[in-house]
């Protein structure tokens, strides 16, 4: 008989339960995503109280089925919400009897984006509100090439659309004016594998006080930014002489992004893999998926040690399954 697990993603607006089979059927998928009004951005406390306010029937729909190990997101993300589904993981766990496995967000992200376009050993492209890195497998970690050096490139998309005084999330309407904008100059920052935003984001806001189209700052943030993720990217090919790039988490969605990526790839002979749209953002599959593969090792968490890990990295994590 197939093994299932169940999967509860809590790091910041999304709380999802997905629940998957050992061959990587999605059996069930359902969440709920705070959006804050417009101008505001994630206050933990109101997350935390809308997720508790509406986890009930997620939850209500998932314990139904029949299920082998309870699997959540133990970091990083925000600590309130981090701690909501650790506890419900928990409770689940010893209600039903059945094992705990504490995954990393970050490489939840990775797991699924691989099972889904079924590429073997990519560099990695992983773009998200939280997080923003360029990795490779190597001897049995992801190891980080590159990385923002202060925001992450999802976390700048929010922050311009605040000031552009757009809605959340603030990267498809981004990406929906830049269809129609032009080139202004914004500063470039790539130091050596790593890149910076939060400066562009800033020189976006004065020009938001000039009164420049909106079209246009829109336009020129996404050529900047994805441009020198793009080209840091080409550099971790280089290195790691890999012949495979994989885009995952939310900003993976975006259509210019990839277009740029396939132009590099394309020139390197290598391949692009993008994970599909449904799965880009935060969700519990992810999280279901990654921890199958992690119980599948004999990877368990004990309940003593599954306290949330708001900074976990994901280069501290043995991945043993590969």
């Amino acid at each position: 008989m197939s093994e299932i697990c169940l999967g509860i993603e809590s790091t910041a607006h999304t709380f999802g339960i997905g629940i998957v089979d050992e061959e990587g059927n999605i059996l069930y998928d359902e969440k709920s995503f705070y959006e804050p009004p417009v101008g505001e951005g994630l206050t933990p406390r109101k997350v935390f109280e809308y997720h508790a306010g509406n986890v009930g029937k997620i939850v209500k729909g998932a314990i139904s089925r029949e299920i082998s190990v309870v699997a959540f997101s133990q970091g990083p993300g925000l600590p309130n919400c981090l701690s909501l589904g650790a506890t419900i993981a928990r409770y689940l766990s010893l209600k039903l009897n059945l094992p705990l496995v504490g995954v990393n967000h970050c490489l939840a992200h990775i797991e699924i984006a691989k099972m889904l376009t079924k590429c073997k050993d990519p560099v990695v492209v992983y773009c998200s509100g939280g997080n923003t890195q360029i990795l490779a497998l190597v001897d049995g970690r992801y190891r980080i090439f590159g990385e923002t050096l202060d925001i992450p490139i999802g976390n700048a998309f929010d922050m311009l659309a605040r000031i552009l005084g757009l809605s959340m999330p603030g990267g498809p309407k981004i990406e929906e004016l830049a269809k129609s904008g032009k080139w202004v100059e914004l500063p470039y920052v790539v130091k050596g594998m790593d890149f910076s935003f939060s400066g562009i984001v800033t020189e976006c806001e004065k020009l938001c006080k000039k009164s420049v189209r909106k079209e246009d700052i829109a336009y020129s943030f996404q050529e900047t930014c994805f441009s020198m993720i793009t080209e840091a990217t080409e550099r971790a090919l280089a290195h790691t002489e890999k012949n495979e790039v994989l885009v995952t988490g939310g900003v993976a969605a975006n259509r210019r992004f990839n277009e740029m990526l396939e132009i590099m790839c394309k020139d390197r002979g290598a391949k692009l893999y993008s994970v599909p749209i449904k799965y880009a953002g935060d969700n519990g599959v992810m999280i279901a998926w990654t921890g199958m593969k992690m119980f599948k090792t004999g990877i368990t968490t004990r309940l003593s040690e599954s306290q949330i890990k708001k900074d976990w990295r994901v280069d501290e994590v043995d991945v043993k399954w590969t």
